[in-house]
């Protein structure tokens, strides 16, 4: 991809406060695509100003009628948060105000029944070879591997071959949701598979290069996974409809999943939570917590005796969405 210009004076502060950021430790790479946009926005109009006018920020968060609710919140919480940061350096530049909310979200996950997941790599493993795509070697284990180790999309994406360790059966995540480094074992089915995908010809002897390459080299377009997703749902027989299933839907799965298994194991769930909210790379135990009630919620004869255990710290809000 190639690399932004600054062109504009405020685009030059722009830099300085996403370099500011990202040495804070922030990602921000959402917003560092709306700061590129906004410094376009500013050439275009022929803004030659180092403040933060008044009229350029409302021109640029609200001008675009079509925009939907949640682009323009983040738009405005950034110019606002950008307005901060520069009227510390010169007392003139503009603050916008908080006008706009976040989206709601309060569905609930989708969660996989086995008969369903069964189908779903049945189909999976089934697709046909195609000499133009890889398509039939990166799915199988792709899709396990978001179901198998709970993994976000990005997270998987973004493997490369030196993140694998196949001889211990562990996957190393770098820089993930709020860059947190993380090792993640992998059962041994899951471990066996990945080793006989490493020897496979078509992965390119470079250790740097992605677990995953997209046909063109680099990673996979994560509309592209979620496309050939909804295909393997279809074939499947599984309905998509409404907010779901999701791609992460297979990680709200695998945690569901595995508080059952504890249960019927007879295990400590409320000790074990630990462990499951640091394999998945939560930053605390709230976003844990919730799958707590989702598991009571959908098995409730398995989960009656451990109610009142469980009732002390069952969370009342979604996490639904809070770790994607």
């Amino acid at each position: 991809m190639k690399k932004h210009e600054w062109t504009t004076p405020l685009g030059g502060k722009m830099k300085e406060f996403l370099e500011l950021k990202r040495l804070s430790g922030f990602k921000y790479e959402r917003e560092g695509r709306l700061l590129e946009r906004f410094d376009d926005y500013c050439a275009k109009n022929q803004f030659g100003k180092a403040v933060l006018t008044q009229e350029i920020a409302e021109c640029f968060v609200y001008g675009a009628y079509y925009e939907k609710t949640e682009t323009r919140y983040a738009k405005e919480r950034l110019i606002r948060n950008f307005g901060k940061y520069l009227y510390e350096c010169d007392g003139e530049s503009y603050v916008c105000p908080q006008k706009s909310a976040p989206k709601k979200r309060g569905f609930t996950p989708y969660i996989f029944t086995e008969s369903e997941l069964y189908r779903f790599f049945q189909v999976v493993d089934q697709y046909p070879p195609h000499p133009l795509s890889n398509r039939h070697k990166i799915d199988p284990l792709l899709f396990r591997m978001l179901y198998g180790c709970g993994l976000r999309i990005s997270e998987a994406l973004h493997l490369r071959i030196d993140d694998v360790d196949p001889t211990n059966g562990t996957l190393m995540i770098l820089q993930a949701k709020n860059n947190k480094d993380r090792l993640v074992p992998m059962a041994e089915g899951l471990r066996h598979r990945c080793e006989a995908f490493l020897q496979q010809a078509f992965v390119p002897s470079s250790n740097e290069k992605f677990l995953f390459p997209s046909p063109l080299g680099g990673t996979f377009d994560k509309s592209t996974v979620y496309r050939r997703f909804r295909e393997y749902l279809w074939e499947a027989g599984i309905s998509h409809s409404g907010h779901g299933p999701r791609i992460h839907d297979l990680r709200h799965t695998f945690c569901v999943h595995c508080m059952k298994r504890w249960v019927l194991s007879g295990k400590d769930i409320l000790n074990l939570m630990a462990y499951l909210s640091a394999y998945l790379g939560h930053s605390d135990f709230r976003g844990t917590q919730y799958y707590l009630r989702l598991t009571a919620d959908l098995y409730p004869d398995i989960l009656s005796k451990e109610e009142a255990a469980l009732g002390c710290v069952f969370p009342e809000r979604s996490a639904a969405n809070e770790d994607e």
